[in-house]
């Protein structure tokens, strides 16, 4: 049965640790292991602007360097395993992290020191409550290149989904996670059943922005189905939606949101940053996801300019 919520039904998100709770002038810690774009659309810059925008302090661990543009990914470099779980473990143990997103991860042995990574994060901090760990599958870029191995794909479906509790695939990607063909929402849902009855805990996001209906469907673990509708926004500017809104995403229950208010407030700030985006590159461009910064700052300095003004015509400039 799929219901549109209005009040959420759905899960909580962990809350922060109460020792862990920060004061304002020290703002959470979010943690991105994903590839570099030097574009800067996608990957790990984008997460970290992501998280800039909502307020947190972002770390990141890259998996993968890549030769790439606006126009196609002309290359890639996986990093060694062994570098990312130094850069891991040294990291968290100096920045603990409120939330954790993973992005392209490219080979087996990646995915695999990233699953043990998790679950070694859960197993130290049993006795404190759970952080989200999301899973953002990025498997093939939109021209067609594949940023993970086959072996790295099977390993994934089989031991990353039981360390992660959210995963945000497109259609192409819960086709590719659950093995049945995607073309509508009825064969959207099935998938997400089948995929969900392999992992109970699992709570799977599908988005849907690359359809004529940009509309995302929620399974909860309860295996509940949730549609969150939204507003397609013409636009090439499309470099990145996946990664910036799986890190808003996190973002926003990082920040306490329920999963109804972290899944609105996501969809917002990614169509906030299309309607933005600064129209650069030749291919699919990047967007603006500073956005809520700079449209802060403008309502500021709109708010500040009259009391300034009055302060001037009171003070006595020295000349």
């Amino acid at each position: 049965m799929t219901n549109t919520p209005q009040d959420d039904p759905i899960l909580r998100p962990p809350s922060l640790p109460r020792r862990g709770r920060i004061a304002a002038t020290k703002p959470p810690v979010a943690l991105t292991i994903a590839g570099f774009d030097p574009s800067s659309g996608a990957g790990i810059t984008a997460d970290l602007q992501t998280f800039a925008a909502h307020g947190l302090f972002g770390t990141s661990a890259i998996t993968a360097l890549t030769v790439q543009s606006t126009q196609s990914v002309a290359a890639i470099q996986p990093l060694p395993a062994s570098t990312l779980r130094r850069t891991l473990n040294h990291l968290t143990a100096d920045l603990p992290p409120a939330g954790v997103k993973i992005g392209m991860l490219g080979t087996l042995e990646i995915v695999r020191e990233v699953a043990d990574f998790l679950q070694e994060m859960d197993e130290d901090n049993a006795d404190k409550p759970l952080i989200p760990f999301i899973l953002d599958p990025v498997l093939q870029s939109s021209s067609g290149t594949w940023l993970i191995d086959a072996e790295g794909l099977e390993h994934l479906r089989e031991h990353l989904l039981d360390r992660v509790s959210w995963i945000t695939p497109n259609w192409r990607e819960l086709a590719l996670l659950s093995g049945a063909p995607v073309e509508d929402r009825p064969t959207a849902e099935l998938a997400m059943n089948l995929l969900g009855e392999l992992h109970p805990h699992l709570n799977i996001l599908a988005t849907g922005g690359d359809q004529v209906a940009p509309t995302d469907l929620l399974r909860t673990s309860a295996g509940e189905i949730h549609a969150f509708s939204g507003n397609r926004v013409e636009t090439t500017s499309t470099h990145g939606t996946g990664c910036a809104f799986s890190s808003a995403l996190l973002s926003r229950f990082i920040l306490g949101d329920t999963a109804h208010a972290a899944i609105t407030a996501a969809k917002s700030y990614v169509e906030g940053a299309l309607r933005h985006a600064p129209g650069l590159g030749s291919g699919r461009g990047p967007m603006d996801l500073l956005w809520p910064l700079r449209d802060n700052r403008h309502e500021l300095i709109k708010h500040l300019h009259p009391i300034i003004q009055t302060k001037q015509r009171g003070f006595r400039w020295h000349t």
